[in-house]
């Protein structure tokens, strides 16, 4: 969180969080689609199976790191990128997730005590 002198942490543009996280699948749809080139083309380009291209595509899986490597040998992006943008999204995931939330503080009441 960046913070500055006389101004709400919260109206500092990099410390908003998007409506709704980005999945690095979005990157990679955009990519693809920039190139013109088939889901399907590409994952027999980099040697995965279709469904696991088009469910990391559609935001229905996560990205790891070998398929980041797959990626940034194919497509040129970055594996860091694609790591940085997946934990970002599961971050923002889990800190919408109001179950998870109350165990975070219950165990933040645990650690108070001691």
């Amino acid at each position: 969180m960046i913070e500055v002198q006389g101004i709400r942490w919260e109206m500092i543009a990099n410390n908003i969080e998007p409506f709704e996280p980005t999945h690095p699948g979005e990157l990679i749809k955009d990519e693809i689609e920039y190139r013109r080139i088939s889901q399907k083309r590409l994952s027999e380009d980099m040697g995965v199976a279709y469904t696991v291209l088009n469910d990391i595509v559609n935001g229905r899986r996560s990205v790891n790191t070998k398929f980041a490597l797959l990626c940034e040998a194919a497509l040129g992006i970055p594996a860091h990128i694609l790591l940085d943008l997946q934990t970002d999204y599961d971050m923002q995931k889990a800190k919408r997730d109001k179950s998870f939330l109350k165990r975070l503080e219950s165990i933040k009441k645990i650690a108070a005590v001691l």
